[in-house]
């Protein structure tokens, strides 16, 4: 008991990071189901969308700012797909990985050339980043907040997925983009849908995690979404049930390992993990089972 009592803020921090963890890696796991293509550029989706919460805050509201952020958050991911991916739409797939990571380093760019690389502090939200006691733990009341939201948007996504057309388009692109293609599916807008829900739920991630962890530099989303795409591939790429379970398993061990006073080895313990998983798993642990046709 006495274990737990001192290691609870640890276990609810790591819950609460996996939950923001599980939002970007899901925009990763749903363009590479549908393209096959690592959107290299998603991270700093995550990190542009804390910039532009940031400024929005200083010209209007916060209950404007907030929806505001989420809808140009979305439009730059929708032009990002439009841009950098739909004119190597045939092109190898080198090309369009090469594509991925150029259009990473422009955001990062853009915003460094925007912050002049200082610093940027998020707003904070008012009863989000209120403090509250859990049991013999103090923290913030966002950290409870995330696997909630996460548990709800994850399941409403599920839900437009299977039930809904362009989830029916979605899934059957995901399967043959080819034969979709032929029969009818537009597939344009299905990728562009594509990039607009993972952008969306990017930007909720974003508002989770920089309202616990308050500073915004150009470089915020780099190892953020890095540990995204390691809980996506540990899930296995193009689960998004697994991409989900992977990203609460890495928030809540690194932070069990910090929790223990190693902290210089909790970045080095994700990827570890995934190294150890995929000798023994190589589709991680919900991937699609590989099969060679003769």
């Amino acid at each position: 008991m006495d274990f737990f009592n001192a290691n609870l803020p640890y276990i609810l921090a790591g819950i609460s990071t996996g939950g923001q963890y599980a939002l970007i890696a899901i925009g990763y796991t749903m363009v590479y189901g549908i393209l096959r293509l690592i959107n290299f550029a998603h991270g700093d989706v995550f990190m542009a969308s804390g910039l532009i919460m940031v400024y929005m805050y200083t010209c209007m509201p916060l209950y404007i700012s907030i929806p505001f952020t989420i809808i140009l958050t979305s439009i730059l991911g929708f032009s990002i797909e439009r841009i950098a991916y739909k004119p190597l739409r045939k092109a190898p797939r080198m090309s369009i990985m090469i594509s991925a990571i150029g259009m990473s380093y422009l955001l990062q760019n853009i915003a460094l050339y925007i912050t002049g690389g200082l610093t940027k502090y998020y707003p904070p939200i008012p009863w989000i980043s209120d403090s509250i006691q859990i049991a013999s733990a103090m923290t913030k009341r966002v950290t409870i907040i995330t696997p909630f939201l996460t548990v709800i948007l994850v399941v409403s996504l599920v839900m437009l997925i299977k039930h809904t057309k362009i989830g029916m388009a979605m899934r059957a692109v995901s399967k043959d983009y080819e034969t979709s293609q032929l029969m009818g599916i537009r597939i344009n807008r299905v990728i562009s849908t594509t990039f607009i829900i993972g952008s969306l739920l990017a930007a909720a991630g974003s508002l989770l995690f920089f309202s616990n962890y308050t500073g915004v530099t150009p470089t915020a989303g780099g190892m953020p979404g890095l540990k995204a795409f390691v809980a996506a591939v540990f899930g296995g790429i193009g689960s998004i049930p697994g991409a989900v379970i992977g990203a609460f398993v890495i928030g809540i061990c690194e932070n069990i390992i910090k929790g223990l006073g190693w902290t210089t080895f909790s970045d080095a313990f994700t990827f570890v993990l995934l190294i150890i998983v995929l000798m023994f798993m190589p589709t991680g642990l919900f991937g699609e089972k590989q099969t060679d046709k003769v």
